[in-house]
């Protein structure tokens, strides 16, 4: 196979790929002033325009739901695809013909290969629904029949059947031209004593699509007794399909889950096509694995996840223990999501399927209704094994349930399950409760860190740091190796702090040059983690607080009113420490602190003279 579009080819798509063009074919931008422009947001619902482009450095970001990024990050997000094929799409777009690291056009054997597996499962798919409806077929409509689907049902999912005979498909396939190499290469058919025989046999079938609508894959369903095999059994990996990478029911789902801003995990193909059917039209599940982290990717495209809680993951598990031991694995996952996530559980241990054939559709939505937070599902688990009766049993149900509690990312929810896990075990000690968090959890330190007041956002000096990092990302002309001497202790602010790390670990404004997309694509390379990179575009999109004209003298005062902060706050400690002496008694201290005072008041005055003076 090809390998990874080359670097130098992936720079060219960004450089003919005008971001305002692009943009510009998906919603109406006009001028916001400074060179940008702005728009309604394609990725939320809003009323003013929210939404703003830079051209001059090639990113987009929007201050309503903070999506942003640059041309390529755009087309994967509102085409929903990944990377490498978005990338394609700019190329197929501009003209470029891309090449790969390890050699090989894109339009030659390797994507010729992956559009020939592609067409050979659309026929396949075509195949197995037609079969649906044959004589032998029978026992497969009957298995329909009894969970509650009509033949509509099964034509809106492409439900088929695999002939039980040993080369039914492969010879349909043959006979459409293609070779036995391709069909079993596509995990449609495998290797007999004699050359191909088909996959599936004597089962129900369900076509697996990938995001795009593309059949990827089947999955198959036991139907006769004389099938030896497992009850599901599911296309191997292939250069199609990647069980770990795939979620049935995503074709059809992607739209709500985007529009609702949620997605409903479930169990099996059934369960999805009860849930689509009941009202739940954001169902969606794995395939033959258990939901995992490159399941999470696939859902972050669709549910805009972004550094703030905004819409939600429902998982649906049966009430028994194995359906409880699954939801507390989906906890561990939770942490990568920074949407609010949940657990819908069944009492009766009924899966929706079951439950929509017994008590109908209405059941069905309000089983997704009557969801639970995840972190109060996983708590509230881990208690219940133990005998509250007793202190004994409350101090182990409270040692057990403390680890989820301090895993929790978000500050102030960790502080509101911590004060809940209190009212549960009965303590009335919240106080006791979140102590023995810390302990247990070895962060005992870090939460004295966490609860250390921030500065707020209207205070004045993070307001200069803002206003100091957003000039060094986008005019770093302007501010010159004044702004790399400074006091790292300068900055504050959380943000400001991270995009500091990164713009010195990008060789600071000595290496920004006078500045534009490529300034601001060598931060994004030194910025490793996902958020910090969101902050990166945010900062080079953010408009300056200062006219155009009157940039050079705004950029010479907020960079003097950043030298000056670190130089206030030592004068606020000296002048603390310096109370706190005996003039008399410590006389040398208190003369060599007042000393220190006088040279920073002077050094002060220095630094205000020179932003009165501009």
């Amino acid at each position: 196979m090809a390998g990874r579009i080359r670097d130098v080819d992936i720079a060219l798509v960004r450089e003919r790929s005008p971001i305002a063009d692009v943009i510009g074919e998906h919603i109406q931008l006009r001028s916001a002033g400074g060179g940008n422009l702005k728009g309604l947001c394609p990725f939320h619902d809003e009323k003013s325009p929210s939404f703003n482009v830079t051209p001059e450095r090639g990113m987009f970001y929007c201050f309503g739901c903070s999506e942003g990024g640059d041309v390529i990050t755009f087309v994967e997000k509102i085409e929903h695809l990944p990377f490498s094929e978005a990338v394609e799409r700019l190329a197929q777009r501009a003209g470029i013909q891309l090449q790969y690291e390890q050699g090989g056009y894109v339009p030659r054997r390797d994507h010729g290969e992956r559009a020939r597996l592609i067409e050979a499962h659309r026929v396949a798919a075509e195949f197995y629904a037609d079969k649906l409806f044959g004589p032998d077929a029978a026992p497969g409509r009957r298995f329909l029949s009894e969970r509650g689907f009509e033949r509509a049902d099964a034509e809106m999912f492409g439900v088929g059947y695999a002939p039980a005979e040993w080369e039914a498909l492969t010879r349909h396939l043959l006979g459409r031209g293609f070779s036995a190499e391709e069909i079993v290469k596509g995990g449609l058919s495998k290797e007999g004593r004699r050359g191909p025989i088909d996959r599936f046999r004597g089962r129900l079938i369900w076509p697996i699509r990938d995001a795009t609508g593309d059949v990827i894959g089947f999955g198959a369903r036991k139907l006769l007794d004389s099938d030896d095999g497992p009850k599901y059994l599911n296309t191997p990996d292939s250069p199609l399909y990647k069980k770990s990478q795939v979620l049935y029911g995503i074709d059809l789902a992607k739209r709500e889950i985007s529009k609702r801003a949620q997605a409903v995990i479930v169990e099996g193909y059934t369960d999805v096509m009860a849930c689509h059917l009941a009202g739940v039209p954001t169902a969606v599940a794995t395939c033959g694995t258990s939901f995992g982290e490159e399941h999470i990717k696939i859902l972050r495209r669709f549910l805009l996840d972004q550094a703030e809680f905004r819409g939600e993951v429902i998982f649906t598990f049966d009430g028994d223990a194995a359906g409880q031991k699954a939801a507390l694995r989906a906890f561990a996952d939770e942490q990568k999501f920074v949407t609010q996530t949940y657990v819908a559980v069944q009492s009766d241990g009924l899966d929706p399927c079951d439950l929509r054939i017994k008590q109908g559709d209405a059941a069905v939505r309000d089983l997704i209704a009557s969801r639970e937070p995840l972190f109060q599902f996983a708590i509230r688990s881990t208690i219940s094994r133990y005998d509250l009766r007793s202190n004994e049993g409350k101090i182990a149900a409270l040692d057990a349930a403390a680890p989820i509690v301090a895993g929790i990312k978000d500050v102030g929810l960790r502080k509101r399950y911590a004060i809940d896990l209190d009212r549960w075990l009965g303590f009335m000690d919240e106080r006791f409760v979140m102590q023995r968090i810390a302990e247990m959890s070895g962060s005992a330190q870090q939460g004295r860190r966490q609860r250390a007041p921030k500065a707020a956002p209207t205070d004045p000096s993070v307001r200069v740091e803002g206003e100091l990092i957003k000039l060094a990302v986008q005019r770093p002309a302007l501010l010159g190796p004044r702004f790399d001497a400074l006091d790292p202790q300068a900055f504050t602010a959380p943000d400001h702090v991270a995009l500091h790390r990164v713009i010195t670990a990008a060789g600071g404004l000595a290496a920004a040059g006078h500045g534009g997309r490529e300034w601001v694509d060598r931060l994004l390379e030194h910025a490793h983690e996902e958020g910090v990179r969101g902050l990166v575009t945010r900062f080079a999109v953010e408009p300056i607080h200062a006219d155009t004209h009157a940039e050079e003298r705004y950029a010479r005062d907020i960079l003097a009113a950043a030298e000056a902060m670190p130089v206030d706050r030592a004068i606020a400690q000296v002048k603390s420490r310096i109370q706190r002496l005996n003039p008399v008694e410590e006389q040398q201290e208190y003369n060599k602190l007042f000393g220190e005072l006088v040279a920073l008041e002077q050094q002060r005055r220095v630094l205000r003279d020179r932003v009165a003076g501009g």
